[in-house]
């Protein structure tokens, strides 16, 4: 066995070979978080079925119905449901308006 000197070039070595080695073990762990991130779409299981509700189906089936219509050149329309405010929530856009206005009228 040829003796080796523990000089400053030993160490220098010592201390890059111990950073290619930490470099290295990154990226491993780096291909390893890849590849289990691959795998596992691939091998995921399917969660349960989501249920829907008959209007939404039926919103879903008159709208595809439209669809196929007009690529047939028949004319459909697509019935939207219309939005309707409670009383309460008039009541305060009514109330908030009122009062915006006051304080307008209170600045000139």
């Amino acid at each position: 066995m040829a003796k080796v000197k523990k000089g400053r070039g030993y160490m220098d070595i010592i201390a890059q070979l111990k950073i290619e080695r930490d470099n290295a073990a990154q990226q491993v762990s780096a291909l390893n978080m890849a590849i289990e991130a691959l795998s596992g779409t691939a091998t995921q299981k399917a969660r349960g079925r989501r249920t829907m509700s008959a209007a939404a189906r039926a919103r879903i089936s008159a709208s595809q119905r439209a669809r196929w219509a007009r690529t047939r050149g028949k004319v459909a329309s697509i019935a939207k449901r219309k939005r309707h405010i409670s009383a309460a929530g008039l009541a305060r856009i009514r109330a908030a308006t009122r009062a915006r206005w006051a304080r307008w009228r209170a600045q000139k």
